[in-house]
């Protein structure tokens, strides 16, 4: 389990963050939502170890990252998995040397027991027989599956993923979901991704963290969203031209509660 307790992230003047509240659960996709400029991807690069909180805390299964030394953040580094928004894979080499990359880096696996690591996730995502192709011979969703090989040929305990699903289509976006989903569910990994998706956060959503102007404004689950009283989230939610219509009816029941 992932906490963040009482985060606060400022740059110079401006406060980014501010005191975030949460935890993120192992075997659940954790999402956070919220429109550009809430602070969703600076909440995961803080969470992650790219940033430093200005205060508060970080606890992975109660272990507090933020006041560890260099080498015990290392070894939490090796249990994290990261899915980049673009991709990030390396143009110069092959689908099976950008799975391989962490094993290189991190363990002292023979080259057979590499192989073997890499054949086992690239089945795992549904990429058999991939190995010899370069990135650019790659549609965009292959693209993410072998991030997300990637991602969890270390055997992870925690995923994060940053927009998965950016440039993809709506069909290859399902896919991508799922299995996102599945992987989490199977291996119990704590997920936590960053999303504009809507279709991602209605389908694939187990708790959603909902964030507005650096504030944690509304969390809860995919079965409660629609039921928010928060007109920021509601206005989130149904920003569309073709959802005003039931954001304002949505919007009028929720002022009808509150004047009670």
């Amino acid at each position: 389990m992932i906490e963040v307790r009482n985060l606060y992230k400022r740059f110079g003047s401006q406060e980014v963050l501010k005191n975030i509240n949460t935890t993120f659960e192992p075997g659940k996709n954790n999402l956070i939502i919220g429109k550009s400029g809430s602070g969703k991807t600076v909440l995961l690069k803080c969470i992650v170890g790219l940033l430093t909180p200005t205060s508060g805390h970080v606890f992975f299964d109660e272990k507090d990252y933020v006041a560890m030394g260099i080498q015990q953040k290392n070894e939490i580094r090796r249990e994290l998995g990261m899915l980049f928004q673009g991709g990030a894979l390396f143009d110069s080499l092959s689908v099976e040397q950008n799975v391989r990359f962490p094993l290189d880096m991190f363990t002292k696996m023979s080259n057979s027991e590499k192989l073997d690591r890499v054949n086992e996730v690239l089945k795992r995502v549904n990429l058999v027989n991939a190995n010899a192709k370069f990135p650019s011979q790659l549609s965009g969703g292959m693209q993410k599956r072998t991030g997300i090989a990637r991602a969890i040929v270390m055997n992870p305990k925690y995923l994060f993923c940053d927009e998965p699903n950016s440039g993809l289509d709506p069909q290859t976006s399902i896919v991508i979901d799922e299995l996102i989903m599945e992987i989490t569910e199977e291996y119990q990994i704590t997920t936590i991704t960053n999303t504009h998706d809507m279709n991602s956060v209605v389908t694939n959503g187990d708790k959603i963290i909902f964030l507005h102007e650096g504030e944690k404004h509304w969390e809860g689950t995919r079965e409660t969203l629609f039921m928010a009283d928060n007109k920021e989230l509601i206005d989130f939610i149904f920003a569309s031209d073709f959802l005003k219509e039931a954001r304002d009816v949505r919007l009028e029941k929720i002022k009808a509660k509150l004047s009670k």
